[in-house]
């Protein structure tokens, strides 16, 4: 299934994605809710009904006078409202890389075990403007991830066992404004200011079941679904970065286990993949510079349509826009 959440008369509303309709979920099956939120807090009995109701419209059981078209409507983050975000760190290709453009060694506890941070979980968004402010546009990155939300409420998830807490596959761009996120982890903490304005998600979730065909095995030593979806990125029509899901090291079902250690984990909390290998600028302007010192670096500017795909999971769509203010934090550094 593909799952939209788009506004309607001033709230989010759940619907199915068929064909480039939107069947609001509760008009075509009482049992079924009107919102995102309340179908993954009581996900175990709304999927099945879900299941069979998508079922139906792909037979053409419902009109199309039934749905109305997508391209019509102003669609918002597939969960609207998160009850929480982490961001994981699972590809080994884009941490290489990352740190060979700052002539450093690989750090040896990547391969140990996955990370994750916290980010703004209010500030999540779906396709549409992204609204920034001045520092935001200090070296403005996009990075292209994927993402997953939690379906059911869960403590000390082992790996084995965590894909049956997986909602689904979602597109996920964290932006960042590196020069904030830079200054203010050099006292190792963070990233805070570099990331909590805006994290995209979208266009729609996709239910494991609907990518089974695409399963492929996890690497080596590692536990958990993995899927063989091509992953891009344009910038303003332009392909900057192309990756796999599949080539995550560590699978969602290790990040799980890491963030349940010893917490709950509740239905509608998002966790991000970490940037794909060449998933944004900052990548790929210090493998340009290694390569050749005149090498021009390039940064999200005001105007800018960035925009992400991942096979299966659609594609997302943002417009960089600048806030009316020239506020700025970095002038007002004491020293």
């Amino acid at each position: 299934m593909k799952l939209v959440s788009y506004l309607k008369d001033g709230h989010d509303q759940l619907a199915f994605l068929v064909n480039e309709y939107l069947y609001d979920c509760d008009v075509l099956h009482p049992d079924l809710p009107s919102s995102m939120s309340m179908f993954l807090h009581y996900w175990e009995d709304m999927f099945p009904i879900a299941q069979k109701v998508n079922a139906a419209i792909e037979a053409g059981n419902f009109s199309k006078d039934r749905g109305r078209n997508v391209n019509e409507l102003q669609l918002l983050a597939p969960v609207p409202f998160p009850t929480s975000c982490r961001d994981g760190y699972a590809f080994r290709q884009h941490v290489a890389a990352a740190r060979r453009n700052r002539k450093v060694d690989m750090i040896p506890e990547f391969d140990q075990y996955p990370i994750f941070y916290f980010t703004n979980h209010h500030s999540i968004q779906g396709e549409g403007n992204i609204y920034c402010m001045p520092d935001h546009f200090e070296k403005l990155d996009f990075e292209l991830e994927a993402a997953i939300v939690i379906c059911k409420e869960g403590k000390n998830i082992t790996a084995d066992e965590a894909d049956k807490y997986i909602g689904g596959l979602m597109i996920m761009n964290d932006m960042s404004a590196r020069r904030l996120q830079m200054e203010e982890m050099l006292l190792n903490l963070g990233p805070a200011k570099g990331k909590d304005f805006c994290t995209v998600i979208g266009p729609c979730l996709v239910t494991l079941d609907e990518l089974e065909q695409y399963e492929i095995p996890a690497k080596q030593n590692h536990v958990g679904k993995t899927w063989n979806l091509t992953m891009k990125c344009s910038v303003n029509g332009k392909q900057v970065s192309e990756g796999n899901i599949g080539d995550m090291d560590w699978t969602f079902a290790e990040i799980i286990e890491r963030c349940s250690y010893g917490v709950t984990l509740h239905p509608g909390d998002v966790i991000g993949s970490g940037t794909v290998g060449t998933g944004c600028f900052l990548e790929l302007n210090g493998t340009g510079k290694l390569n050749d010192p005149n090498y021009q670096e390039q940064w999200l500017q005001e105007g800018d349509e960035v925009v992400m795909e991942i096979e299966q999971l659609g594609v997302l769509k943002n417009k960089i826009v600048k806030e009316e203010s020239d506020l700025s934090i970095l002038a007002r550094k004491k020293i």
